[in-house]
């Protein structure tokens, strides 16, 4: 069954990694019988009037196991895991829920919060039935963690920050190389053209798939003849650029 482990705010301005890692570093403490299958990162709404650290983003989980008593065991690792990992200052909040829960009022939470400032109050009541929790400070993580499942069992938003092997591949692939790991590959140019397997793909030295319609998808456009690129590209920040979105 599938296992949804939620980050949300575990970092600080200036501590040198974000949450994205913690939640990347879980894959490796998960029980044996279990498999951390990817990652997503999902974008909230970005905006003055949100406390964030940088982006106001957060970060699934998306987790097989054999059975749905590997729930408590997961939700007692990322407490753990949260406790050894995040810094001081920050707010974190955790969430885990499976395939089997009702995550529709999770859903409607995660869609509003990409838009609209919410409350802890409302993702409390969105996520009755499964587990949420807050760990330090404002304990305002419970937000983003909640958002975080909802949006990506939806399956329509997020990037993939950890899938298989995407972080070892070479700038140039082929179209059958990422076909053959499950990535789906869209040309984005006006006709929208079959990509053939021997094609080449620039993935940009940033292979990100995005998930769209519940599937792993390289939006792409063409280049050369036989080659394509990746569309988006990773935006290196300065630390007063950070500095001036940080609104805690």
């Amino acid at each position: 069954m599938i296992f949804y482990v939620a980050f949300d705010d575990t970092d600080t301005i200036d501590c040198g990694r974000g949450t994205g890692k913690l939640a990347r570093w879980f894959g490796d403490i998960i029980p044996a019988e279990c498999k951390q299958t990817m990652v997503v990162r999902q974008q909230l709404l970005h905006s003055p009037d949100v406390p964030m650290t940088s982006h106001n983003s957060s970060l699934c989980c998306v987790i097989e196991a054999p059975d749905e008593s590997y729930r408590e065991r997961l939700i007692k690792l990322g407490i753990a895991h949260i406790k050894n990992n995040f810094f001081e200052g920050s707010d974190p909040g955790f969430c885990v829920a499976s395939e089997n829960d009702d995550l529709s009022p999770l859903i409607s939470f995660g869609i509003k919060c990409t838009g609209t400032k919410t409350s802890q109050a409302e993702a409390k009541e969105a996520a009755k039935g499964v587990h949420l929790s807050g760990h330090g400070g404002t304990n305002d993580g419970i937000i983003g963690a909640v958002a975080a499942i909802g949006l990506t069992y939806y399956g329509e938003s997020g990037r993939i920050v950890d899938y298989a092997d995407i972080r070892e591949l070479p700038q140039i692939t082929s179209a059958a190389i990422l076909r053959e790991r499950g990535i789906h590959i869209m040309s984005t140019n006006r006709h929208a053209e079959f990509i053939p397997d021997d094609h080449k793909i620039d993935n940009q030295n940033s292979l990100r798939p995005h998930l769209l319609g519940g599937r792993l998808t390289v939006p792409v456009t063409s280049i050369a003849n036989d080659t394509w690129q990746t569309i988006s590209v990773k935006k290196e920040y300065t630390f007063d650029q950070l500095e001036t979105a940080y609104t805690k």
